[in-house]
């Protein structure tokens, strides 16, 4: 997958193409009924796929006091895009210059100068441009063809949305959340050097930050992690939040991987995919008593993760 970052480096091989336009944070069944749609119209017309994308996210410049939302964050939202065959994405800057364009603007520099986009792809509701005053409308009163897709539904009627995804994430209901993902939601980091108290207490854990990426309900869960560079995926029990028991102050995601590991693996990348989550953080009658919890929570996780992987 070829990656632009700046307008000044679109090669001409993705000029003249079907320009598929969103945050994609998820890459959810809607967004991905975007770039089927994209994709159909690409073969129709013996074009490629442009996937057009900007970061940080918007609401990122807008209301940076937020809490972290972010379900992809780049990396993994590159890796996510990559998977749906996508051969050249371009991702550009989004700051306050750039938000403070019209909409207007936008059409001429972007789609038309930079891009010369032989057709458009975006939800029905796709706003653009200084205070979101840019429709598909817009886009067509300058003489490029636009298709709207209107917005999917689940076989409840749900509509596959970031924002019901984010809700699902945050109340811990992860088969909820990966079903109108359409994967399974992980978390990615580097394993980094904790305060030790896991290893202490006889359960060492493997330390992620969550930085950006959107914080589940706090609580235990059964999980599978894979280390960088193998291909196994390991049970896990893993506590994702603050440690009531320590008041840690930010939240982390520390994963005891079960059956009796205990490999050195700092500075690797992690990917942890939470499967159930086992119940709330909780404080205890001190560690003798947490020790116990602990220990019933990893044989409730491996329990639940033997099955599903037999399932």
């Amino acid at each position: 997958m070829k990656l632009i970052q700046n307008l000044n480096d679109i090669p001409k091989s993705a000029t003249s193409q079907i320009v598929v336009i969103g945050n994609f944070d998820g890459l959810h069944k809607g967004h991905r009924a975007l770039i089927e749609r994209a994709s159909h119209i690409a073969n129709d017309q013996g074009r490629e796929v442009v996937l057009l994308t900007f970061e940080p996210h918007p609401r990122m410049l807008f209301r940076p006091d937020d809490p972290p939302f972010r379900m992809t964050p780049f990396h993994l939202k590159m890796k996510k895009i990559s998977e749906l065959g996508i051969k050249t994405v371009i991702s550009l800057p989004f700051d306050w210059n750039f938000a403070s364009q019209s909409a207007e603007d936008f059409v001429k520099n972007v789609l038309i100068s930079a891009l010369d986009a032989a057709h458009i792809v975006v939800g029905e509701d796709f706003c653009f441009g200084q205070l979101r005053k840019g429709t598909p409308d817009t886009i067509r009163s300058f003489g490029i063809d636009v298709t709207g897709v209107a917005p999917v539904l689940s076989d409840e009627h749900e509509k596959f949305s970031s924002s019901i995804i984010r809700q699902k994430l945050r109340q811990g209901d992860i088969s909820a959340a990966n079903k109108l993902l359409g994967w399974e939601w992980e978390i990615n980091g580097e394993v980094i050097k904790g305060e030790q108290r896991g290893r202490e207490l006889g359960y060492p854990t493997a330390n992620v930050a969550l930085k950006d990426t959107l914080h589940p309900a706090y609580g235990i869960y059964a999980c599978f992690v894979q280390i960088e560079g193998e291909k196994e995926w390991l049970p896990s029990a893993t506590n994702i939040g603050i440690r009531p028991m320590f008041e840690v102050p930010i939240g982390q995601v520390e994963a005891h991987i079960l059956n009796g590991f205990d490999r050195d693996i700092y500075g690797k990348i992690l990917r942890i995919k939470p499967v159930v989550r086992l119940r709330g953080e909780a404080k205890f009658d001190g560690l003798d008593a947490l020790c116990v919890q602990i220990e019933t929570d990893c044989i409730n996780a491996l329990n639940i993760l033997d099955k599903k992987r037999a399932a």
